[in-house]
């Protein structure tokens, strides 16, 4: 076996994960966790068809799991696994089909062992070490807790093969891209903004600290908010789209009283990823048929009645995410609903997107001033703002966040992989894998 072919770094992220494997002819890189893509939703659907074999019940992994969902396959997905570390819950049984159980720490070791399969696969040997991203508080203050959590994780990663474990802040190693092109020290301020939170810390960085393997002191401040990527889909999605099927229209006026707005909850749901699902219950269904002569409109209730009766849900999502992404940096799209109906489409601004996500940016905006605050720093003693995750490609956002510290110089990584980026970095150093 190469020895520089012998470590990994894994980046378990909540939404999403990657893995760089070191060393070796091909040096660091990233691993293709499926086709074309370099990272993969932290995802685990569990089939209720199908034998059990050595590692348990069957499984599917990333978007193929989230696919099996979204088609109404028979089973149980699992996502936001981290979550449950330093939980009581970790050594609980859940029921995941055809009257299987499964440990919900099996869960973890079943999707690392997946990542470690995919690593080896790549180098062509079995790969012993590792170097695993964690945040600052797996459990916000409750320091025996956030100690079990990481206990639980290290363990799941012995259970899988890896006889060398390692740990390394995730806003360490997001810096530490930040960190190679820095000739003095410097105050950071990592903004994390993925699909589900948004996360802010303030790091000091410099060469003479990129040589110490324990860094936990060079994190000043670290805070967040569940509000991220998801959220603006959402907005999106009933600001723009969901009012073509009735979201806000008004009834029919009966008895000369003044009309009444169409009961809402539905268009919520199908606004909400893991809520979508539940509409497409056949009793459901069948009362909102029923709710026909609330509409004064009954074009929106026959759309709306399309989308159930074709399980589109989780498409229209897709669209009003792809919709956010087309006026991220400015400019306008229109949005195509000829699944709903032919010929349907509505347009999309950005300004529309901004309006829509207003609220939101600025809850965002304000976890970044908190964070700093906390680190006991004026906004101009911010050198650099380093962002990453999926939704700093928002071109406001990105703005918003950097002119509250004018003082600081704004660089992008990348954005959906400068944590694994940075945890190859720190894997390097501790195994002694630097390239060449």
């Amino acid at each position: 076996m190469p020895a520089r072919e012998a470590a990994c770094a894994i980046d378990f992220g909540t939404s999403n994960s990657a893995i760089a494997v070191l060393g070796g002819a091909a040096g660091t890189r990233l691993v293709e966790l499926e086709p074309g893509a370099r990272t993969m939703p932290t995802a685990v659907f569990y089939l209720v068809d199908g034998p059990d074999d050595s590692a348990g019940p069957p499984r599917l992994f990333g978007r193929a799991a989230i696919a099996a969902y979204v088609d109404g396959l028979d089973g149980r997905l699992m996502r936001s696994m981290k979550s449950i570390l330093g939980s009581s819950l970790l050594d609980q049984t859940t029921e995941v089909g055809g009257g299987r159980g499964v440990k919900y720490r099996d869960v973890v070791a079943g999707y690392l062992r997946h990542l470690k399969r995919l690593a080896e696969a790549e180098v062509g040997a079995p790969i012993t070490r590792a170097v695993l991203g964690r945040p600052v508080f797996f459990v916000d203050d409750d320091a025996a807790r956030d100690a079990q959590a990481q206990a639980a994780l290290a363990a799941a990663a012995h259970a899988v093969g890896f006889e060398e474990v390692s740990f390394q802040y995730e806003p360490i190693a997001a810096a530490f891209d930040f960190e190679r092109s820095v000739a003095r020290e410097a105050v950071v301020l990592v903004a994390d903004i993925g699909g589900g939170t948004s996360d802010f810390s303030v790091v000091r960085v410099g060469p003479r600290r990129a040589r110490r393997l324990e860094r936990k002191d060079d994190i000043l401040a670290n805070h967040g908010v569940h509000v991220a990527g998801t959220d603006f889909d959402r907005r999106i999605e009933l600001g723009s789209m969901l009012g073509e099927l009735g979201y806000g229209a008004l009834g029919p006026s009966v008895g000369g009283a003044p009309p009444r707005e169409v009961p809402s909850a539905v268009y919520f749901d199908l606004a909400t990823w893991h809520l979508i699902n539940t509409v497409y219950a056949p009793q459901r269904v069948a009362e909102l048929r029923a709710m026909r002569s609330f509409y004064a409109d009954l074009r929106h209730h026959r759309r709306l009645m399309t989308v159930l009766d074709e399980r589109l849900g989780h498409e229209l999502v897709a669209r009003a995410e792809a919709a956010k992404i087309a006026v991220a940096e400015g400019g306008a799209t229109s949005i195509a609903l000829d699944l709903v109906e032919s010929g349907l489409q509505v347009g999309l601004s950005e300004a529309q997107a901004l309006q829509a996500i207003a609220d939101d940016v600025e809850r965002i905006v304000d976890a970044a001033r908190a964070t700093v605050a906390q680190a006991g720093l004026a906004p101009g003693r911010v050198d650099a703002l380093y962002f990453t995750g999926g939704s700093t490609g928002l071109r406001l956002l990105a703005e918003r966040i950097a002119a509250q510290f004018p003082a600081a110089r704004a660089v992008r990584g990348d954005r959906f992989a400068s944590v694994a980026n940075g945890l190859a970095l720190d894997a390097a150093r501790r195994f002694g894998l630097a390239d060449d």
